[in-house]
């Protein structure tokens, strides 16, 4: 690997500000700010609008949008089996 062409990998704090939860992981994420760990060092700290803890696929409070099928609110709106083709006579 050539020398100075990588950006720096090292330990970063991703912490999402709405959830309360903050993670120490590996990153090139830069930033300014700093925050004292559990282990007593300071590392960089990335705040971010969404993690697991307060995405609402992982947390099981999302939203079902079509609880109603495709089929089923076509049928509702222009009404079932009625008109031509529909196999009725008449």
């Amino acid at each position: 690997m050539q020398q100075d062409k990588h950006p720096d990998y090292r330990p970063v704090v991703f912490r999402d500000r709405s959830a309360g939860y903050a993670f120490l992981t590996r990153s090139t994420a830069t930033s300014d700010q700093t925050i004292a760990w559990d282990d007593g060092e300071t590392y960089p700290v990335v705040d971010v609008e969404i993690s697991s803890e307060s995405h609402p696929f992982y947390t099981g409070k999302a939203r079902t949008v079509d609880s109603e099928g495709r089929v089923a609110r076509f049928e509702r709106r222009y009404g079932a089996g009625e008109g031509p083709g529909s196999g009725e006579a008449g």
